[in-house]
């Protein structure tokens, strides 16, 4: 038993990583079977770290058509987008730390950097600097919800790694209430985008079908 649990966590924490690489994308099939292979285990620990993943909202069970990455409706994606950008101005309305001098650097140096893991950092930070342990889970099940839709409309949106460049030099000198006001302006601009992005993601699901 505890074999089958360290094996599930596992593939839990390399499915999870997988899922905000884009190794997955909205709407694909996610097979145990084939994992199972992958990691040279037996189903078990594959369907337990499957469930959890399903558990936070990762993945979709759908009966017997089997388990999927969401694709979200129009609807489902601005409340999601809506969401992170309201925990995100409550963490910045409960307040955060001043910088230390030895804090990790997060902001982007290049426009080939990866942005979307520093995107994720970057929120997973800023909630985490409260202290505050139920906000900071929240905004880390939405920020790993919206990983895998962050990848897929990359090209979408121009600027981007300026406008995540703005965030972090706000973040960096805590000027809290021009962050806010960016983080408003970063979201609300996906959110206008929202039928551009669900038809893309709706596109590249048909693939898989």
């Amino acid at each position: 038993m505890a074999a089958n649990h360290s094996k599930s966590v596992l593939v839990y924490r390399q499915l999870r990583r997988a899922l905000q690489a884009g190794r997955y994308v909205p709407g694909e099939r996610v097979d145990p079977a084939a994992l199972a292979a992958e990691f040279h285990i037996s189903p078990t620990p594959v369907r337990f770290a499957l469930y959890r993943l399903v558990g936070e909202g990762l993945l979709v069970d759908r009966a017997r058509e089997g388990l999927y990455v969401p694709l979200l409706t129009e609807l489902a994606m601005h409340d999601l987008y809506d969401w992170m950008q309201r925990l995100l101005l409550m963490a910045l309305d409960i307040g955060t730390p001043a910088p230390r001098r030895t804090a990790v650097e997060l902001r982007p140096r290049s426009a080939s950097d990866d942005l979307v893991k520093l995107t994720w950092k970057l929120f997973d930070t800023i909630a985490g600097a409260t202290g505050h342990r139920s906000l900071h889970r929240a905004v880390r099940q939405a920020n790993d919800r919206l990983a895998p839709i962050r990848r897929a409309k990359q090209g979408l949106l121009e600027s981007t790694f300026d406008e995540l460049a703005q965030l972090h030099i706000r973040w960096q000198q805590r000027d809290i209430p021009a962050l806010a006001a960016e983080l408003r302006g970063y979201h609300e601009r996906r959110k206008r985008l929202v039928p551009e992005i669900v038809a893309l993601l709706n596109e590249r699901s048909e693939r898989f079908h």
